[in-house]
């Protein structure tokens, strides 16, 4: 190339689901020992058959193929705040509601408008690795928080955060439930770091892509039936995952109307809108599929316990650190291996893909992410028991 590439782009990983499938392209599964894909997390499951039968009739009216507003559509906006209701106990209003093309997008809009090149966000590891890929591309310096024993304990230690705040830093990032150990805040941590965001002047800056597997029980925080919510604190929401529409790329900005109005010149120069097909879609999931969630989150759920139940017997040289929802976050057995080499081994030997643990941040070459929550119930011990063969002393 003799055209200039960016160097904030440069020092970007490169996408580690991508970098992983290579490793296996043009292999061959037999259909005795078949490809075991702990890589990446989406349902293993179809949408609901009444959403697959109401999409085909919408697809029907040619106004479905049209743009709409670049925060989405007024009726659709309404069912998701209503949708907030009920799971949080109170909710923002519509026009603090942005429908986004997946949580990623609301994450770069939210980024865009709070930061400039040179800035600090802080990010508790293990992180979600789109997230200091994106932060890394738009020239802002993520400030890494260790977690405790490589990520295990979901609460984040408040004085360790705010020990890091500097006059650069615009907003402390989390991620809960975790994206990689499935780990869940409380209700109280999320209230203190949103008191220390108010105290510093920040945003706290919430991905909760996994809400509706967090099993039933309490809202998973207060925020929005404060009534400075707004200045604070900014949402992301993916209903890919809720109503098993990753492809829709259905995702959601939830912010102060003032910000909005700033999100929305991003908007309009990054995707327009949110396709229509993706908003309905959205809409009648928050209207009609609760019960259909429920259910799918009490299946995650018992699939985890069948998962951790299988992982954790004696035997097993693969350590579980922490674990939930979709995914078990877990130490690897090879000695002065990277986990890009342990993932490697697993790939080649085993037939099994997931993700090396420094994808996830700095100084998490120790672990792997598996993401279980995509193999069905039937499929775990023998997904498991590949993991008891390894020898973990090979070199």
């Amino acid at each position: 190339m003799k055209f200039r590439i960016s160097p904030h782009i440069e020092l970007v990983q490169y996408p580690p689901i991508t970098e992983v499938k290579s490793w296996i392209a043009g292999r061959t599964f037999s259909p005795d020992r078949p490809l075991v894909d702990l890589c990446q997390a989406i349902p293993d499951y179809p949408p609901a058959p009444e959403l697959v039968d109401f999409l085909r009739e919408r697809m029907k009216d040619p106004l479905v193929s049209k743009y709409s507003p670049d925060e989405g559509l007024p009726e659709v906006r309404e069912a998701v705040s209503a949708w907030y209701g009920r799971l949080y106990g109170s909710a923002p209003r519509p026009s603090e509601i942005c429908l986004t093309v997946g949580a990623s997008q609301a994450f770069w809009l939210a980024m865009t408008v709070l930061c400039t090149r040179g800035d600090e966000v802080i990010v508790q590891l293990p992180a979600y690795f789109d997230h200091p890929m994106a932060l890394q591309a738009l020239g802002v310096r993520p400030v890494f928080i260790p977690g405790e024993k490589g990520g295990a304990g979901a609460d984040a230690d408040v004085r360790k955060i705010a020990s890091l705040v500097t006059p650069r830093t615009r907003a402390i990032l989390l991620v809960s439930p975790s994206n990689p150990t499935g780990e869940i805040l409380s209700p109280e941590a999320v209230r203190q770091l949103f008191e220390l965001a108010r105290e510093k002047g920040i945003a706290l800056v919430l991905d909760e892509t996994y809400n509706a597997f967090i099993p039933e029980g309490a809202p998973p925080h207060a925020l929005f039936a404060d009534p400075g919510w707004r200045d604070h604190f900014i949402h992301l929401a993916s209903f890919g995952k809720t109503f098993a529409l990753t492809g829709y790329r259905a995702g959601a900005l939830v912010a102060a109307e003032g910000f909005m109005q700033q999100a929305l010149k991003v908007q309009d120069t990054m995707a327009v809108c949110q396709p229509r097909i993706t908003q309905h879609a959205v809409a009648y999931g928050c209207e009609c599929l609760d019960p259909w969630v429920a259910a799918n989150c009490n299946m995650m759920t018992r699939r985890h316990d069948a998962f951790r139940a299988a992982f954790t017997l004696q035997g097993n040289p693969f350590e579980l650190a922490a674990s939930g929802g979709f995914f078990a976050w877990v130490r690897h057995p090879f000695a002065g291996k990277t986990g890009r080499e342990a993932a490697r081994i697993l790939a080649e030997e085993a037939g099994i893909i997931c993700l090396p643990g420094e994808v996830f941040g700095p100084g998490l070459e120790g672990f792997l992410r598996l993401a279980f929550g995509n193999i069905a119930d039937e499929e775990i011990p023998q997904a498991v028991e590949r993991f008891l063969q390894i020898d973990p002393g090979r070199q």
